[in-house]
């Protein structure tokens, strides 16, 4: 028994020897035998979530990738090959400024309308959307969407220009606004002689109004600046007075370096207390803010007595007959030292001057053979905003020749009467 038993064992060591495991194998650790499947992994609630995690973290990727890819496209150069002008309307929303953009080429997609919608994208992402401003832009060749969006902020658009020459009333103002097609909006008529008549610049759509307050506020800035540096001899104390006086100088000359010696003129009447017979302001009590007759004034015109006629009229007119520039404003503040009371036309666009009847009526005297002369070569002119016509009183200058009063149509200039009914031609301006 004993000795069969050892051969069995021998046998069976045998064939271990016999059947050795191959380095390899002998190295390799013996696989563990598979874990029991947990029961929550086949949960359909945990499977749920497994796979909102997943979606979640694909969304994620995805999300960056269109972000950068939406980064690139908005900063990338545009697809205009030219400068091209473009117009903003005023009160346009963010829609539909890229609309417009789009509509204009300034940008694009390789994708039908996705341009539209990466300029808006990038614009909210910079939090800029309350911030682009309205007005006409030249987007440069090439600029980028991000490019747009900082002109549009920052609003450097094209500016357009508006002038008004000096002497214009509010009302002719208001007319030149109205028929600028860049502007909109509708305006009152403002006060007489409130308004400084300059150059301003303005973004195609700005309203009319606008350019009515920056007209105001350098007016009152212009005339307080002015009031300050007044000579202290004038005869007035209010402000708005002087702009009266300026109005009237503006409407007689249109020449700056006469301004201060008409007012001269004006002032040293107004010290004596003579009427200014300034004809523009019978053209103003006739028409007001229409400014011109359309002709030449007659002495019907002269007659008719209004509260700006200052021919019927002691001292100044109840308010402005226009709306004055800074040099008529400075001429009235800082008149020239004269003692003249008479100006007439020198035929040039300018005047000659007087401080007596005697002188100022052989001024008259020579303009008179003066405008002969041009009408009988066909060239005489009839100014019809500015004429001047004059009723010399037979008392107006101790130094003044025996005139004759009766007849209320004579121009007591020597001249025979005329026919109330028919033009005058420019007259003198003494008392």
């Amino acid at each position: 028994m004993d000795d069969r038993q050892d051969v069995t064992d021998t046998t069976d060591g045998m064939k271990t020897r016999l059947n050795p495991k191959s380095p390899r194998e002998a190295l390799a650790p013996e696989q563990a035998p598979p874990l029991p499947r947990s029961r929550s992994a086949r949960n359909p609630i945990v499977v749920i979530m497994n796979g909102l995690v997943t979606l979640l973290l694909l969304g994620v990727l995805t999300t960056g990738a269109l972000l950068y890819w939406g980064k690139g496209e908005f900063e990338k150069p545009g697809p205009l090959t030219e400068e091209k002008i473009v117009a903003i309307p005023a009160d346009s929303g963010l829609a539909r400024i890229a609309d417009i953009l789009e509509t204009e080429g300034v940008i694009e997609s390789p994708y039908d309308m996705l341009g539209h919608y990466i300029f808006i994208g990038g614009v909210r992402a910079y939090q800029q959307q309350g911030r682009l401003k309205a007005g006409e832009y030249a987007f440069p060749a090439g600029i980028s969407m991000r490019g747009a969006m900082n002109m549009l902020v920052s609003g450097k658009a094209i500016l357009h220009q508006i002038t008004f020459p000096e002497g214009l009333t509010s009302e002719q103002i208001v007319n030149r606004l109205k028929q600028n097609e860049f502007l909109t909006g509708e305006v009152a008529v403002p006060a007489e002689g409130t308004l400084l008549p300059e150059t301003y610049s303005f973004t195609r759509g700005a309203p009319r109004s606008q350019i009515l307050e920056q007209m105001q506020a350098a007016h009152a800035k212009v005339l307080d600046g002015i009031w300050e540096g007044r000579d202290r001899d004038l005869p007035f104390s209010d402000p708005q007075k002087l702009v009266t006086l300026a109005s009237i100088v503006e409407k007689e000359t249109g020449k700056a370096e006469e301004r201060p010696r008409v007012a001269s003129v004006f002032l040293n009447r107004l010290e004596r207390n003579m009427r200014l017979q300034s004809d523009p302001t019978i053209i103003y009590g006739l028409v007001g803010g229409a400014g011109t007759l359309g002709r030449p004034i007659t002495r019907s015109d002269i007659d008719k007595a209004t509260p700006y006629n200052t021919y019927h009229v002691n001292g100044l007119p109840p308010g402005p007959i226009a709306n004055p520039g800074r040099a008529a404003l400075k001429a009235v503040a800082n008149p020239s030292n004269t003692k003249d009371l008479y100006f007439v036309a020198d035929g040039t666009g300018g005047h000659i001057f007087a401080a007596n009847l005697t002188e100022h009526n052989r001024n008259v005297a020579k303009w008179r053979k003066l405008e002969r002369a041009k009408a009988a070569a066909g060239k005489a002119d009839v100014d019809t905003k500015d004429p001047d016509a004059v009723d010399l009183p037979p008392d107006a200058d101790a130094d003044a020749p025996a005139a004759k009063a009766a007849d209320p149509s004579d121009l007591l200039d020597g001249e025979s009467p005329r026919d109330p009914k028919l033009p005058m031609l420019p007259q003198p301006k003494p008392e």
